[in-house]
């Protein structure tokens, strides 16, 4: 029976996912390219230092945008200066999302498709988006699809794969990084989503946002279960993972009375997680974003 359920989930979600909301008209940019026109498809990252959860994170997504849009040249970008900085020092060259459309754009590029790993609509994809806002004249059209948790069925979708993830026995606890932010309530939705589909056994804290490690513990401590496994709900298994979750959040619950284990995963090793970034991907290829006042406009003229 619960197959069953779950399939019919999946099934449902798929069905609905393939909106991502009302402010997206059907656009194939492959049909909108004139003869002449050039295609590149740039994966953005955050990035990270740590090589053996880069090859298993964003490598692997990487491999399958390049597998799912053959026709795009490939590149890359990081948007987190410090590791950009930091694996320049090990001779690990990484470009800016600007650098990276800068080059395209120098050699002719003209339509490019963007596809972030970010897990969030948060400060990095408001980075994301200023980097191309500052060079976007220099194509004929650039397309930002979204991060992992856009819509309310990503969400859903998100959800249902990490319930796959619950231990047998005590709590799973889902360590975001959160933001400071209004869009920290996203992990707050993910929190809710999974009591309400059902899932007890699984709760949601943030390093830096809401629900923090106090929410978090508040809510452990009422299920009266003392057993709890630690998961980074992060893209990569990095410097979080490592200092803050499998050492001060692990060591602050042991002291708590807890028995804890860190499972050391990233959320980009995860094959249905990293379908969530090559669905949108293609969804943004199929679709653009329909300006808010040209809906105004239209909404005035009496359409609706």
């Amino acid at each position: 029976m619960r197959a069953i359920c779950l399939y019919v989930l999946c099934l449902v979600c798929s069905v609905i996912y393939a909106h991502e909301g009302n402010n997206f008209v059907a656009s194939d940019m492959r049909k909108c390219m004139k003869p002449g026109d050039k295609a590149a498809l740039l994966m953005v990252h955050f990035g990270t230092t740590y090589d053996q959860t880069r090859a298993l994170t964003i490598e692997a997504i990487n491999e399958k945008a390049k597998t799912s849009f053959p026709d795009f040249t490939f590149a890359e970008a990081y948007t987190s200066r410090i590791v950009i900085r930091r694996l320049k020092e090990r001779n690990v060259m990484k470009q800016t999302p600007r650098e990276a459309l800068t080059q395209l754009a120098e050699k002719g590029y003209t339509h490019i498709l963007i596809q972030s790993t970010n897990i969030i609509d948060g400060v990095e994809m408001e980075s994301l988006r200023k980097d191309v806002a500052a060079v976007a004249d220099r194509f004929k059209e650039v397309r930002v699809g979204n991060p992992l948790l856009y819509s309310v069925e990503d969400c859903e979708r998100v959800v249902e794969i990490m319930a796959e993830k619950q231990p047998e026995r005590g709590v799973l606890v889902l360590v975001g990084h959160g933001t400071y932010t209004p869009s920290t309530a996203t992990y707050a939705m993910i929190d809710y989503m999974a009591a309400a589909k059902g899932c007890q056994s699984m709760l949601v804290g943030t390093i830096e946002g809401y629900p923090s490690f106090d929410n978090m513990l508040a809510r452990l401590k009422a299920s009266g279960k003392k057993e709890v496994t630690l998961l980074p709900f992060m893209l990569v298994a990095g410097d979080h993972a490592n200092n803050d979750i499998a050492v001060d959040w692990k060591e602050a619950l042991e002291k708590e009375g807890f028995h804890v284990t860190v499972r050391m995963e990233g959320l980009g090793q995860n094959p249905k997680i990293q379908d969530i970034f090559i669905d949108h991907l293609r969804f943004s290829s199929l679709h653009k974003v329909k300006d808010i006042m040209t809906k105004k406009k239209e909404y005035a003229a009496g359409k609706e």
